[in-house]
């Protein structure tokens, strides 16, 4: 019985699973309390708002691309 070849495998699965736990986790870091018409948070403006989230995020979805792109050995 001849096995069927499907276009990922158990890696490519894994690493998309992995990719997308570090998209939520950017998405979650950019989360916050957000301003009012009366009233001014200034943490929307915080170093992890701005900065640190977005390029967790972009590693995320860089991750994906390599584990949709990722060919295994024994093909």
């Amino acid at each position: 019985m001849d096995k069927q070849k499907f276009a990922f495998d158990k890696t490519n699965f894994l690493l998309l699973a992995v990719g997308m736990a570090v998209i939520i986790i950017g998405f979650l870091l950019m989360a916050g309390p957000g301003s009012t018409e009366g009233y001014f948070e200034p943490d929307i403006f915080s170093v992890r708002r701005i900065k640190v989230a977005p390029v967790v995020c972009l590693s995320g979805f860089v991750f994906m691309i390599y584990g949709i792109l990722h060919k295994s050995k024994n093909k």
